[in-house]
């Protein structure tokens, strides 16, 4: 009786293992990997954004900076 019972759990691991639950589990990993990833992108995106509007500031800081020299 033990080892039908054994034989019957074994039978369905395989089952479950051949339908793809094995490969929900790995492409559930994929998925945490691939927001991990697009996580860090934006990062980097939002820093080179911050960069480019500072630029901008100092540009336009330098230009009232001229302006007023020249308006004097």
């Amino acid at each position: 009786m033990e080892r039908a019972r054994a034989l019957l759990l074994l039978v369905l691991a395989s089952a479950l293992g051949g339908c793809g639950l094995a490969g929900t589990t790995t492409a559930a990993g994929a998925g945490a990997a691939s927001e991990a990833q697009q996580a860090a992108d934006a990062k980097r995106t939002e820093a080179q954004v911050k960069q480019q509007i500072e630029a901008s500031y100092t540009q336009a800081a330098e230009q009232r900076r001229a302006a007023d020299t020249d308006a004097q």
